[in-house]
């Protein structure tokens, strides 16, 4: 596993950083067409007696009650309902930009109960709701489980998440999000990462190739872009879209995921002159029991006795210099040489960073 995190690490290191020109459209955003999280709250029937026990579940009874209430069934005061096939679950969507009424969205049924599986449940007719509480879509339709799961005499099998599904092109759209493209007479291009070098990049390469000074740059992130009337709005933006242009480099920068061990570096990463020890210690303890028999007519008793040995071990420690401005990979390649492991690695990049010999952003995730 050493070996393979190694050579993966060195051959990302290693490959050529050719920088290449990339579009608009893959560095920024159009400010106010953005997506929109729609939520609802529903109810799964039709399931094969895995739905919530409701006995723990006394939401689920009541959303029933109310439904059948709405739809002329009225049950007698103090029922008690003993449902197997129902389940409570929250209904989630995406509103994609410039959707229109009566297009269709998927949807997504996650359980809110104790249900077992939503496999083979249909949604019943569930209202969507945007951040403002209005109803932007309706949901119904069979709910698709990717799982699979069977139980019997207290043994169970199962493949898979059971309690999450997804109903394709499950909802209708009711109400379209209104938007501001086609009004004004700027656009507001958004980049998602903030960034002056290349907001100023953007701004020359629009200039240059749609109109002079039709673009400026109002901060880091903003790009403020004079454009024509509504009717000629989109063709335009399109073509902005497209245009390339050469982003700068990004800050020096070491990712470490501490519960996996792995360890992300860009190229902008740059090391001052260090040392760096390395070596492993290992303490082993280790117990045997044993029986203590007295001798004969001794009228002693049978006792247990406990043998115990500790065995230190220091695996042999190296010391390796690392002169100023080396490159990545052979730091890496010299961090392993020493038998760094990847975990050993996240302890010395951390050491390295607050003796200030590291030169780039840590961040642990």
């Amino acid at each position: 596993m050493k070996k393979l995190f190694t050579s993966l690490l060195l051959t990302l290191l290693l490959l050529p950083l050719a920088a290449s020109a990339e579009r608009i459209k893959d560095m920024a955003n159009i400010q106010g067409v953005r997506d929109n999280q729609l939520v609802g709250y529903g109810l799964v029937v039709g399931l094969d007696g895995s739905g919530d026990q409701t006995t723990q579940t006394p939401f689920t009874v009541q959303s029933v009650i109310s439904m059948l209430s709405q739809m002329g069934v009225n049950l007698p005061q103090g029922t008690s309902l003993q449902l197997k096939n129902v389940a409570a679950v929250m209904v989630t969507a995406i509103l994609p930009p410039f959707s229109k009424p009566g297009q269709t969205i998927d949807v997504t049924a996650s359980s809110l109960g104790n249900a077992k599986s939503l496999r083979g449940g249909t949604l019943v007719m569930t209202p969507l709701k945007g951040g403002d509480g209005q109803v932007y879509a309706v949901a119904q339709g069979n709910v698709l489980v990717g799982g699979v799961g069977a139980s019997a005499n207290g043994t169970s099998v199962q493949v898979n998440h059971l309690s999450v599904g997804r109903v394709p092109d499950g909802a209708t759209v009711e109400r379209a999000v209104p938007t501001t493209l086609g009004q004004g007479d700027f656009i507001h291009l958004e980049l998602r990462d903030s960034d002056f070098t290349t907001a100023s990049r953007i701004v020359d390469v629009i200039n240059a190739q749609i109109e002079p000074d039709i673009a400026s740059a109002l901060d880091g992130r903003v790009i403020e872009v004079r454009a024509p009337v509504a009717a000629k709005r989109v063709a335009f933006i399109a073509k902005i879209e497209n245009l390339e242009v050469q982003p700068a480099q990004g800050i020096a920068k070491v990712t470490i995921n501490a519960r996996t061990g792995s360890v992300v570096m860009n190229q902008a990463v740059t090391l001052d002159t260090c040392s760096v020890a390395h070596g492993n210690l290992t303490v082993v303890i280790k117990t045997e029991n044993a029986v203590s028999q007295p001798g004969i007519l001794s009228k002693g008793q049978t006792a247990k006795t406990q043998n115990s040995t500790v065995d230190v071990q220091s695996d042999k420690g190296g010391l390796v210099m690392l002169p100023k401005g080396v490159s990545l990979s052979e730091v890496v390649k010299a961090l392993n040489a020493i038998g760094a492991t990847p975990q050993d690695l996240l302890a010395i990049l951390q050491a390295m960073k607050a003796s200030g010999a590291l030169h780039a952003v840590l961040e642990v995730i």
